[in-house]
């Protein structure tokens, strides 16, 4: 009954954006007189003197420091690989918030900047998008992405300019052609979250085998996964992308998003404030997998009352103890942490910690691709912004309690 109710959710949605576009199809039909439904416009050229707005950071801090600008440089293809897209909508991430209080500074830095050049800023943050490809390098195929082609995509975290601007430039393979099944904000709110999903599940976790880190095809039939967050950005999809390949699925979240997260197909939803509920978990242990999307971390993995196989957690102390300490003493840091967190877990748990990142590879964007085309993952928006409030959008993923993604619409 819960999958039936979600399917109709899906349907009506699908129904009305149809009609949405239709009615959009017939407008632009009657002003180009002439012109026929299926062509298409060439994108407006872009010349080297032309202008664009953005949201520049200057300085690390809080949510003051975002600065716009209206005259900033469009950015420039500079490899043949390199795209360039006009950004209809965007997304605001955890990621995005960190890296406005200086989180990942030293390696990023060092992986932006050229040698001998210590300039970091300004910075443009934003890690997704939706939008319309407008330029591209030689070594891009005119058949896989032709100029005007509607893409997302997602920015490289080593990137200093970023999806919260009109225009952005990325490698060709951090980019395909957008499901037709979403519109604008929704395929600007799946990349970032979806891919750090795919990573932890089939890369770190290993969940389908060789072929489900290299290949799209997924994989992980019966095995049985609890997902700590169930109701956020992270949190919403894995718990998707892991009932489309028929994963046991049990999830935690707060007692307000218990019922969203059951109508994605979690097989058992608990509160965590809920201590008796909790106990119930330790009935279904042990686990081949829990996966932590809600920044609990490693260290909160012998706590833990049930056994494991595998402890993903997003929340790793890679780049805060580089931060603090350095690149040397951090990496030695970052060893001890992780064979300290280990013992632990091994020892009262019986499974391992690992840490999960998120990976900008071309076979998680397709698999994601296959799943929304096959109308078996559908992103959920907390909030939508305009694009002159981007500000605001950070208060809101500053105050937490989200209920999937927050979006910025250009």
């Amino acid at each position: 009954m819960q999958a039936a109710g979600f399917t109709s959710i899906l349907c009506l949605r699908q129904c009305a954006l149809s009609a949405r576009r239709q009615l959009s199809a017939t407008a632009q039909s009657a002003l180009s007189g002439s012109q026929t439904n299926d062509q298409q416009l060439p994108p407006p050229s872009i010349k080297s003197s032309d202008k664009m707005r953005g949201w520049q950071l200057h300085n690390y801090g809080d949510i003051d420091e975002l600065q716009l600008s209206e005259k900033l440089k469009i950015p420039q293809i500079r490899s043949s690989n390199e795209c360039l897209v006009r950004i209809r909508a965007t997304a605001v991430n955890p990621i995005d918030l960190a890296m406005l209080r200086g989180y990942g500074a030293t390696v990023l830095n060092k992986m932006r900047c050229q040698p001998g050049d210590g300039i970091e800023f300004p910075l443009i943050l934003g890690r997704e998008f939706c939008g319309e490809l407008v330029q591209t390098g030689m070594g891009v195929s005119a058949d896989s992405l032709p100029l005007g082609t509607r893409v997302w995509g997602v920015v490289p975290l080593q990137s200093s300019a970023g999806a919260h601007a009109e225009y952005v430039a990325v490698p060709s393979y951090c980019l395909a052609p957008a499901p037709k099944e979403l519109d604008d904000s929704e395929a600007a709110s799946v990349l970032y979250a979806g891919l750090t999903a795919w990573s932890g599940l089939y890369i770190t976790g290993g969940l389908g085998g060789p072929c489900g880190a290299a290949t799209a095809s997924g994989g992980g039939a019966h095995k049985r996964v609890l997902v700590l967050g169930g109701s956020g950005g992270v949190g919403t999809l894995a718990i998707q992308i892991l009932k489309s390949q028929k994963v046991q699925v049990l999830a935690t979240c707060s007692e307000n998003a218990v019922e969203m997260v059951r109508n994605l197909g979690a097989d058992f939803v608990v509160d965590y404030n809920n201590s008796e509920a909790m106990e119930e978990l330790c009935k279904y242990a042990p686990f081949d997998i829990v996966l932590d999307c809600a920044g609990q971390g490693g260290q909160k993995a012998a706590e833990s009352k049930v056994d494991f196989r595998q402890y993903i957690t997003f929340s790793s102390p890679l780049l805060a103890n580089i931060d603090k300490q350095g690149l040397g003493l951090g990496a030695l840091k970052n060893v001890f942490d992780l064979v300290q967190t280990n013992v632990k877990s091994v020892t009262q748990r019986g499974g391992l910690v690992k840490w999960g990142f998120f990976s900008p590879a071309p076979q998680g964007i397709q698999f994601l691709q296959k799943l929304v085309e096959q109308r078996k993952l559908m992103p959920l928006i907390d909030s939508s912004y305009g694009f002159a409030d981007l500000p605001k959008a950070f208060e809101k993923m500053k105050d937490g309690h989200l209920r999937g993604k927050i979006v910025v619409k250009l």
